[in-house]
């Protein structure tokens, strides 16, 4: 029997669609409950679990008590145990780091998590470098390479390690970054160690790449263009990223690097605003006068579900596949090598429907045409 640990960390990425960049820190737990926030992991942990049920009679499933395992568990028809495990009332660091040394010391062959990337801080500072483990991607910042692409890749891995697949294990990245300057529109990551992942690199995510001092020139280039473009009577959804903003800097209009912005008629109408807000913007505007402008995460390609949360499945099926524009400079597009943009909105359906070819505005006056999968 394979033996497959779970831990769920259940308030991951309920920051995401506030805005709130993510979850960390017991005020902003707070503030994300008072403003009703829906859990996030839990749903895509279930997606993993329904994959792997097709080979329910080869796994040993244990994973933790109520909602960091079992109570999802218990809905997707797979058996398991549960470990003795006591858990706060609201589920904290120190549940994780427990759940995670409990597992190892349980021997599981793949320790699998669903969260972000300061679930996967604290499963490295629980197992170090000993345990095999495979992150699931729930979170706001994602920075992190121990990550799947997404729920479906997570299950096609772990399905392949359990009808016996073994390939070399590698140390993965683990990175955060501080979020109370990620709320403050500056971004610091560090790396913080590293957990071996199933050594294929099909399905998992690479490190965030950053911008060079050399992008600006071009990131001008291509906001110029977009201003020659723009149409005053659309809506416009801008997404974060150094490019984005260059778009707004043409214009004259302080935005914000790492949120969303509306913008209309050359003029900021929402800065750093959350899903909520996004829809009320789109109800005023009408959906065929909206564009959403989003640039991809260098590197990994994600066009949508890393880091701009905001725009939700909700908000992105409020406009057509046509009405969302990609900006990228040729050296981002040249750091995927080939590989497709991503999509990971959390729902599954639409992100199938998402896939296919988009017009990239690479530069003035200069455009290219690129694939998104899942």
């Amino acid at each position: 029997m394979f033996r497959l640990g779970l831990i769920i960390n259940p308030v991951a990425g309920m920051g995401g669609p506030l805005g709130l960049k993510g979850t960390d820190g017991e005020e902003i737990l707070e503030l994300v409950l008072k403003k009703g926030a829906l859990p996030q992991a839990p749903s895509r942990a279930a997606h993993v679990l329904k994959a792997l049920s097709q080979e329910k009679d080869k796994i040993c499933l244990l994973t933790c008590p109520g909602p960091m395992g079992a109570d999802t568990a218990s809905q997707c028809s797979m058996p398991f145990e549960t470990i003795p495990l006591e858990i706060n009332q609201k589920t904290l660091p120190e549940d994780t780091r427990r759940a995670a040394k409990m597992l190892q010391e349980s021997s599981v062959d793949l320790l699998l998590f669903v969260g972000g990337d300061g679930t996967a801080r604290d499963i490295g500072a629980a197992v170090g470098e000993r345990q095999l483990c495979l992150g699931v991607p729930a979170g706001v910042k994602m920075h992190s390479s121990v990550f799947a692409l997404s729920p479906h890749h997570a299950a096609e891995i772990a399905l392949g390690l359990i009808k016996g697949r073994r390939p070399q294990p590698r140390l993965a990245e683990i990175m955060d970054i501080d979020e109370e300057a990620f709320r403050a529109d500056q971004l610091r990551a560090r790396l913080f160690g590293y957990l071996p992942v199933p050594g294929s690199q099909r399905g998992l995510q690479v490190l965030k790449a950053g911008s060079s001092a050399s992008e600006k020139a071009k990131q001008q280039a291509i906001a110029a263009f977009f201003v020659e473009e723009m149409d005053p009577n659309r809506f416009y959804l801008i997404g974060p990223g150094t490019t984005t903003r260059a778009i707004l800097q043409a214009l004259g209009q302080i935005g914000t690097l790492l949120g969303v912005d509306a913008l209309q008629d050359g003029k900021i109408m929402g800065k750093d605003i959350n899903e909520n807000d996004c829809l009320a913007f789109l109800d005023q505007a009408g959906f065929e006068q909206a564009t959403i402008v989003v640039t991809p995460i260098g590197g990994q390609g994600f066009i949508l579900g890393r880091g701009n949360q905001q725009l939700s499945a909700e908000v992105v099926r409020r406009v057509s596949k046509k009405q969302i524009l990609v900006v990228a400079t040729p050296d981002k597009l040249q750091l995927l090598r080939g590989s497709p943009f991503r999509l990971d909105t959390g729902d599954p359906e639409l992100d199938r429907q998402l896939c296919g070819i988009y017009r990239v505005l690479t530069g003035y006056r200069e455009s290219a045409y690129y694939r998104a999968e899942l």
